[in-house]
């Protein structure tokens, strides 16, 4: 690779999706699984190399700095939402950190985005975000082991057709406490049927998958993460016609409401979501 000082200009981009996790809530911290995939929505950062100092916005550029970024300015489009459970913060230093360094390896690049997210944005963030983002195949989840970070490509079922509902409770990572919400009995039953839960949904039924989703939800209620304005319209959702399961999908207090339907015409108003591709840096010298 070039180095910047032998190019009169460099322009990098990175191209990071939001995920959605179909099961492995509250895992990652605790060496257990999860099974996430990528989607279509994504957050683009474009860095454009300069002489000195640095442009774009104040948390942009802080983060920029802690990953050891050189003077640029910096620009960024997102169509991922954020406080709802999809994981524009994580997005957004997988991106810096792949401007910054051009092409890595991808747990590398977890490892760091996960670093300057707990420095710069103080979010007690685990690497279930940063993986899902970097190991994501077209037309697959992935499931993940965090006892040993190692991953693998599992084709989505056709019948497996899910939809996000916003359940209108937005939060803010930093005032969420992940960690330390109820005594350590209930945390170790939560991961390990968590765990079985995701082991369960390889070779799952959509019918026998929208069954796991609910036992998820009512876990993650035991756990203390959820909400009961959350709880009801999830409750709600899991009663409706052509609905196989539901449950609050990220790491809890509000965010979108993960729902697995029978068709497209369950829910019309709410959009389908399939597995896109994973996170990529892209770079250009003139």
């Amino acid at each position: 690779m070039k180095l910047l000082s032998e190019c009169e200009f460099m322009h990098r981009r990175a191209s990071l999706p939001a995920r959605i996790n179909i099961l492995g809530e509250h895992t990652d911290y605790a060496g257990g699984l999860a099974l996430p995939f990528a989607t279509h929505l994504r957050l683009t950062l474009n860095a454009f190399s300069q002489d000195e100092g640095y442009e774009g916005d104040t948390t942009v550029i802080d983060l920029w700095r802690a990953a050891g970024g050189w003077p640029a300015r910096l620009t960024v489009e997102s169509e991922i939402p954020i406080g709802v459970g999809m994981s524009s913060s994580a997005a957004l230093c997988l991106a810096v950190v792949l401007c910054v360094n051009g092409s890595m390896k991808p747990l590398e690049a977890c490892l760091e985005a996960q670093r300057i997210e707990h420095q710069v944005l103080k979010t007690p963030c685990g690497l279930l975000d940063q993986m899902a983002m970097m190991f994501a195949k077209e037309g697959c989840a992935t499931l993940i082991d965090f006892s040993n970070q190692l991953t693998q490509s599992v084709a989505l079922p056709a019948e497996w057709m899910f939809k996000l509902v916003d359940s209108g409770i937005h939060r803010n990572l930093v005032e969420t406490s992940y960690r330390g919400i109820v005594d350590d009995a209930i945390q170790i039953t939560h991961v390990e049927t968590e765990n079985q839960r995701v082991k369960s949904a390889l070779g799952a039924s959509a019918q026998e998958l929208g069954l796991l989703l609910n036992q998820s939800h009512a876990s993650l209620q035991k756990l203390g993460v959820s909400l009961t304005h959350m709880d009801e319209q999830v409750a709600s959702l899991q009663r409706t016609t052509g609905v196989f399961g539901a449950r609050m999908m990220g790491g809890g207090y509000g965010g979108m409401i993960l729902v697995l339907v029978e068709s497209s015409e369950t829910l019309p108003d709410a959009q389908c979501f399939h597995p896109s591709q994973g996170g990529f840096v892209e770079e250009f010298f003139e």
